[in-house]
This record gives structure tokens, sequence and C-alpha cells, in this order.
């Protein structure tokens, strides 16, 4: 591991959770005036009867606590429900060209949107619409284009009934360009999960927390990116199961965590150690480490085998379930030792250690995040966390199994009902009989492939179901020059972001109804549908007065825009489906009938109900018909991240008031950072070789090989615990570092947790909030 006079010791010792994630969540409801009022919402967060958190995937326990939410999940309500408005007031004193200079937290900090908006180009200002002249001028606009030019994209906050009606619009259209959120994060698991195992999601429940042996937590950071997690680590700690960490930098939330509901801990401050054991891995050394890890258990299998003493393998499983073992295996046997250690900057000692543990549990859980996902070899190290679990049967029985933890609270649903550039023939007959029109069978765009399309002037209208599109994809600047040039685009949103500033020709902006607002229909008050990261769909009802009177519903909107562009390629009944959300669902159950069989009525239990998952029920849907051992001979995440290779690898960062590109403030409590989001954390070995001080000032340079000069300048030397050859910086600010075709080969998600970069000095200090590209102060290469 990394030495111990790498660490800041000035806040490394501080426990998650606890007093600082209740001051931080009551200074958040406080600055947004809601102090009373959101401290009584947020009671009815994640349980039967109310609305489902806006912000991470996690599930919801059957029986939930009083307080049911987390720090983060308190900020997400605060920022959604806060008293503060961005109306046509606002839009009237500040052009577009000013806004475009200021930040992510002071742009989203002005509060809801009030009224749909269209940007007027001679003014360089955005000015209030009706509803009918806006969704009238863009469905003319739309209806007229060529469909092959058409984006649309969908964020993870949209719920089922409105990604349904979203995908069914698109290709009433005539596309299946759906880049989409789970593009940028998730899109590995979803590809290559399905070919070890068969599905695309992870396989366990909240029951099989109750019941496992050991958890291994690999690129995840629960602290920040879904903290209710954290409330069965600390129980699963205090039971005495083993929690194994992997992961280059030491999150707090991973080392120890002082639990806000326990009155005995908040009263004495004491916390509860996490991990028992935390692998501090190089970036882009998963792979290698997961396979140390096989090699460790199919070795003492073979010994345990020769000396006739009891298997370490669970040998029916494998000859029962499994297909390609004996080549696995093969494999794992003949690695080296030395490439495992350089490449995963472990020694052979802590992959015996972690082996150990997991020989010893009889029910192992695996949990990962993008730490995984983002990497150019994100799914060959994915199936690799599967090889394991499959060595010992930890696939399909209770307490075991695979368990990707999302990111948005319903990037997972969005896929599940149609949100998917790759469309398959069944799903395609369905919605051909349903709704009776012949839907395109062309295969659309993802995330990457939009970005694509937009640099080579092949995009005519993108319209954004949410999110901040071109704040959070890779080639930043390259990819956002180019939007001007679009016909025509839409986002539909609940606050400012950078994205709705970035426009086209023309340009609106449509205000949504959030997550905890209430949402009445003809027929009444209506709920919405949301999957977590464990296939269990519930419902959300919001329950506050709207923001505005001019908010509409999402489905609303996506109805409004199908009669204005498509009213005639199909006999939809779009008035009605909007009446009554019922209908949406009996529309999917019609579509979906092995998923969502008596979809409204299962809705009513509490709790909801679990889709169908055959790996669950070791029903492996594969060419096989097996789960498969994969693996790739020789192969490595990036060679850039061993030591001496001249590049640093760059692993881009949430702060802890961060979700996704919604910047909450301009602090990082975990990492000891205070108003600044321009620094970099790097080992101190690392400062030295380059003649870095703390404090220092460096700008990035990408070590891409396409030709295309990236650079940001302007970030804070930090000194940091982390491997050497590593370094961390938040995002979105460092993505223009990061090379569109820099991804996974098999899902073309982007790989930003392992960017190759130079770090080089400047002679002088830049503003710490500025990120310039081209003049800026004189450089001194760091090398």
């Amino acid at each position: 591991m990394a030495s111990d006079k790498n660490r800041k010791s000035d806040h490394d010792d501080h426990a998650a959770g606890g007093w600082g994630a209740v001051n931080a969540a009551e200074k958040q409801l406080s600055r947004q005036k809601i102090l009373m009022k959101g401290n009584k919402l947020l009671l009815s967060m994640n349980k039967p009867g109310g609305f489902d958190c806006p912000s991470c995937a996690w599930p919801d326990p059957k029986k939930p606590k009083l307080a049911e939410y987390c720090e983060n999940g308190a900020k997400a309500v605060a920022w959604e429900a806060t008293k503060k408005r961005t109306g046509p007031d606002f839009f009237a004193e500040h052009t577009v060209t000013e806004l475009l200079t200021w930040s992510d937290f002071e742009l989203e900090d002005q509060g809801r949107l009030t009224h749909p908006m269209g940007y007027n180009a001679e003014t360089d200002k955005y000015e209030a619409v009706d509803w009918h002249t806006a969704l009238s001028e863009i469905g003319t606009f739309v209806r007229e284009q060529d469909r092959k030019r058409v984006e649309l994209y969908t964020s993870g906050r949209t719920s089922n009934e409105a990604a349904f009606l979203w995908q069914l619009y698109g290709r009433l259209i005539g596309t299946n360009n759906f880049p989409d959120c789970s593009n940028m994060c998730h899109e590995t698991t979803t590809v290559a999960l399905p070919e070890s195992i068969g599905i695309g999601k992870g396989t366990v429940t909240l029951d099989d927390w109750e019941h496992c042996d050991a958890l291994f937590i690999i690129g995840q950071n629960p602290g920040t990116n879904s903290p209710r997690m954290l409330s069965y680590l600390h129980e699963m700690a205090m039971k005495g199961v083993p929690i194994v960490s992997f992961n280059p930098l030491k999150e707090r939330g991973l080392v120890r965590f002082t639990d806000p509901q326990s009155p005995r801990e908040m009263l004495t401050g004491k916390a509860q150690q996490i991990s028992s054991n935390y692998f501090q891995l190089r970036t882009g050394g998963d792979i290698l480490a997961m396979q140390g890890i096989c090699k460790v258990v199919v070795e003492a299998d073979d010994a345990a085998k020769a000396a006739g003493r009891e298997r370490v393998l669970d040998v029916d499983f494998i000859a029962e379930h499994t297909h390609g073992f004996e080549a696995f295996a093969d494999y794992v046997r003949n690695l080296s030792w030395a490439d495992i250690e350089l490449y995963t900057a472990l020694t052979r000692e802590q992959i015996e250690q972690a082996g150990e543990i997991y020989m010893k549990a009889n029910n192992v859980i695996c949990c990962w995040g993008m730490g995984i996902t983002q990497h150019r070899r994100g799914g060959d190290a994915l199936q690799q966390i599967i090889n394991m679990l499959l060595l010992r049967g930890n696939m399909g029985k209770p307490g075991a199994g695979a368990c990707p933890i999302r990111g948005h609270s319903n990037v997972q649903g969005d896929r599940t009902v149609g949100i998917y550039q790759k469309p398959k023939e069944p799903f395609l007959q369905k919605m051909d009989e349903v709704f009776g029109f012949e839907n395109p069978r062309e295969w659309g765009h993802d995330t990457a492939e939009c970005c694509e399309a937009i640099l080579r002037g092949d995009v005519d209208v993108f319209l954004g179901m949410g999110g901040n599109f071109f704040r959070a994809i890779p080639d930043l600047d390259r990819v956002t020059a180019k939007v001007k040039d679009i016909g025509l685009t839409m986002h539909v949103g609940t606050k400012l972001n950078r994205s709705h500033l970035l426009t086209g020709k023309r340009a609106y902006i449509l205000p949504a109804l959030g997550r905890t607002e209430l949402d009445e229909q003809e027929c009444g008050k209506q709920t919405i549908t949301v999957e977590d990261s464990f296939s269990m769909v519930h419902g959300s009802t919001g329950m506050l007065k709207p923001a505005s009177e001019h908010l509409r519903s999402e489905p609303w909107i996506i109805a409004g825009l199908a009669k204005e562009t498509v009213a005639d390629r199909a006999p939809i009944d779009w008035d009605g489906l909007v009446a009554d959300y019922d209908r949406i669902r009996d529309k999917m159950e019609e579509v979906f009938p092995d998923l969502f069989e008596n979809f409204n009525e299962r809705l009513m239990v509490p709790g909801g109900f679990r889709l169908p998952n055959g790996a669950s029920e070791r029903v492996w849907n594969t060419p096989t018909g097996k789960a498969n051992f994969l693996f790739t001979p020789n192969i490595k995440d990036s060679d850039d991240a061993v030591p001496d290779s001249g590049h640093l690898q760059l692993m881009t960062l949430r702060s802890h008031d961060q979700f996704n590109t919604t910047v909450y403030s301009l602090n990082d409590r975990y990492r000891g950072i205070k108003d600044d989001r321009m620094v970099v954390f790097m080992n101190e070995r690392d400062m030295e070789e380059r003649g870095l001080s703390e404090g220092d000032m460096i700008a990035f340079e990408a070590a891409a090989d396409d030709g295309i000069e990236r650079r940001v300048s302007g970030f804070k030397v930090v000194r940091y615990d982390l491997p050497q050859g590593c370094c961390g910086a938040y995002y979105p600010e460092t993505n223009p570092l990061l090379a569109l075709s820099h991804r996974d080969e098999r899902s073309n998600t982007p790989a930003s947790k392992s960017v190759p970069v130079k770090v080089v000095a400047l002679t002088q200090a830049t503003p710490a909030n500025t990120v310039s590209e081209g003049a800026g102060p004189e450089l001194v290469p760091a090398e």
C-alpha cells in the first residue's frame, strides 16, 4: 500500500456520516430556504406512498426507518424543493454569453425554472414563450428533418412512464438514436454481464445482504455516491462480516462510519470500522487483481485435490452451470506474480489475503461502480469479477451474487422500458403490434456515437429529456464547439445548467415537475415508477405544490411534442395516456408481458415488485446455456498504468458535494477540500519526481494518440494517499482531456477512470477557478 506519509492526516481520521452529515444536510436545506418544509418532506422519501429519492438508485427496504434517506439524498431534495426561482426576469438580465462564464454551481443555485423559454439569437437571451408555441415550433421543425439526424437523450431521473413514451416518440420519428446517461457509466455492465451470465443487471436483493458472509467492493465510493449503502455496511461490519475494498483512494466511507441513526454513536462520537481489508490498487489494475485472487483459489483447490482434502472450488456448480472453466483455470495458474504485483501495486501477500477471505466465506457478494466500468477494458475487468464469483458457486443462491451499484435513480429502468440504441427484434415486433406502426430496425447512436455525429456535422436536432449532456460528455470542448451548428436544441429540466446555454440555431428550455412535486392530470394525482439497482420496481408520488403553475410533467411534455410531430403516424391517444399513467403502464405491460405482468396491481404492494432475473435462479440466457468463464489472454487495462510509463493515470472524481454534474457547493468534506474544485490529488513521490510541492499550480496535457492536443490548466496540487503513478481530479472540469476514442471496446463507455496525462508545472499561479486553453502562463515540463 501507499506509504502513510502520503496521507493527509488533518482529515483522514474523521469518520463518514455522523454530525458532519447531519449538519451538511441541514445547511443545504437552510441555504435553499426550506429548513422546516424540507425536513418534513424528507420523512416521506423512499417510503410507500411517498416519493423516490431523485439522487442514487440504492433500493428501498421493506421496513423503512423513520429517516430513510442520506446526506446526499437530502441535498438533492433541497436542491429541487428550493424556494429560489429562475424565471423570465432572470433571463432578461443576463445574456447566454455572460451566463456561460458562470460556474456550474452558480447556474443551478439560481433555483427552479418557471417558464418555457426560447432563445433569441439577436439579443443572445432566452425569452418566455407559451407552451403551445414552444411545442408547435419544436414539433414542426423536428417533423421536417431527416430522421437519422435527430438525437434523443435520456437522463436517469426520467421515470419509467416518461422513458417509455420517449422511446415511443423517437421510434415514431423513425430513429433509434437514443444516447443515454447509462452510456457514460454502467453501459459496460449492461453489455459485458450478459456475455457471462445472460443478464445485464445485478443478481442480488437486499435480503441477500442479510445473509452474505463476505463482501467485496471494487471501484466504488458509497460514502459519496450511494450513502444509504453505508448503513448496511455498518451492520455487516458490526456482525463481523469481512468487507474487502479495492480502490486507489482511501475513501472515507469505506474506512469508518458513524451512523446518524445510532444514538449511541452520535452521542459518543464513536465510529464503526467498515473495511476489514483495504487494498489500494493502482488505477487500471483491476483485471490482474481479480485474476490474482482467482489464481489463489484455483491453486488452493489444486493442492486440496492432490492431498485428498475437501475441494475449495464448487465443483458441482462448475460442472452443471458453467462453461469454459478449464481454460480459465489454466490461464490463471500460469499468471506471473511479478506481473500481478507490477500492474496492481499490491503485493502477493495482499492478494493472498483477499483470496483467503474469499475461500473461507460460503456466500459472497461483489459490488462495483464506475471505478470498474469506466476503463478501456472495463468489460474484461467486470467479467473477471464474475469469474471469481463462479469459482465457488456464488451466484443464484442466498447471500451471494453480482451487485453493480447504479448511479442515477432510474438509469436502469430507462433501459428496461426501451431506451436503447440497439433494440432487439422481439421488442420491436411487440412495439409494432401494440402501437400499429413499423418501428425502425436500423441501430442508432449511443452517447459516444452521438458526439461523433455532432463533430461530423450530422446532427440537426438534439432533444434532451433531463440531464446535462453537454457538460458530462468526453472531449467536451471539441464537441460543444459544434453545438452552434445544430438546427435545434431542446432541453427538459428543473434547473438551469450549462447544456441549456450551448444553443443550436434554435433553442428551447422546457421546465418540468420534479420528483418531489405533485403531478395532477385529468384523472387526478399521478404516481410514476422507477427501477432501482436491485431490479425492484416501485412507485413514487410527489407531494409538494409545483414551483410554478407553468411546470408540466415529463409525460405531458412528451405527449405534447408527439402530437405536434408524429400524430398522424400511429393511432395513439396521447391525451388519454397522460390523463392517467395507469394507461401508460398498461401499454408497457402489453409490450413487456414477461416483465410487467399485472403491472398496476403489483404496484399497489408496498415496496413494489422485482423484475424477473434468470441468473438469480441459475437460469443462464447465454448462447452456451450456462454461465461463462470469460477472459482475454495477456490483457491489462492500460500499459500506462505502471510506473515509469511517462504518464500519470488520471481518475476523474466526484466531490462529496456533487451528484453527477450537479455541484451543491465547492467543498469536498471527505477529502479536506474547501471552496475549491480546481485541485489535483497526487502521490508524494510523483510530486517529488516532478519538482512539485503542495499548493503548486499545474496543467494537464492528455496523452491521447490521435494527434489532437487536449489541455486544461489551473489545478492546485494536493498531496494525497494514493498509489504512485495515479492522480485524481474532479469532473466535469477534466472532461476536455478525455478523448472520445478512449473508451471501453465493448460498450463505448468513456474510460474516465483511467486517462493517461502529463502534469506540467506552471511558472506563475493561475486562478484556481480558471480552465484555460491555448495561451496562458509559461509552461515548464515537470517530467
